[in-house]
């Protein structure tokens, strides 16, 4: 037997014992409790978040802070007027590298981080989030989770290929404590609460 083989025998000998995970106990708040804790978080993380009634509100809000020469997508059917639509291949990703707004929609939220889960059912292309140089992201405001474990229950359930939680524009802290906020992906991030 071989140094390393006894090695791994004593490791896998010496295991300790499964243990169960802890039970998170249920956490109920409103929904305007929840949306108000995620607002507060996701503008503490340096995202925009603006309450809105329907995607008539929403297109009004970007066309006040982009203009029509700025490159849209939108993997929103409601806003297509607004935006152009989502290749729906990654075959076309070398193609959005000149986008300025990405809009999709989230699944879900998390009040907790001021998380969202997107899918690449919502985005089209998996780079899109990530490659946009502004993002924003309508969240129905019945579909705020208390906590990442409600999250992790909802996804753990769910038939996804791809999904990411996005909290916040890209950011980065160096060595002197400098925060920079889109070093690496959107420089933006907007959310939209639609009722």
């Amino acid at each position: 037997m071989t140094s390393r083989e006894k090695i791994l025998r004593a490791v896998a000998q010496n295991q300790p014992a499964l243990l169960p995970l802890p039970e998170v106990p249920p956490f109920q708040q409103d929904t305007s409790e929840l949306s108000g804790r995620f607002t507060e978080v996701a503008v503490a993380i340096g995202a925009r978040v603006f309450r809105v009634m329907d995607y008539g509100e929403v297109a009004q809000v970007l066309r006040q802070n982009f203009l029509p020469s700025h490159r849209i997508i939108s993997a929103i059917p409601e806003l297509a007027g607004f935006a152009e639509a989502t290749p729906l291949q990654d075959a076309h990703r070398h193609q959005l590298a000149t986008v300025d707004l990405a809009v999709a929609a989230a699944h879900f939220g998390v009040a907790e981080n001021g998380a969202v889960w997107l899918t690449e059912e919502q985005m089209g292309v998996r780079v899109l989030p990530f490659i946009t140089q502004h993002l924003a992201v309508v969240l129905p405001v019945k579909q705020i989770l208390p906590l990442m474990p409600d999250a992790y229950a909802r996804i753990g359930q769910a038939a996804y290929g791809y999904g990411v939680f996005i909290a916040g524009p890209s950011k980065t802290a160096d060595i002197e404590q400098s925060l920079v906020l889109g070093a690496h992906g959107p420089r933006t991030m907007t959310v939209f609460l639609i009722d």
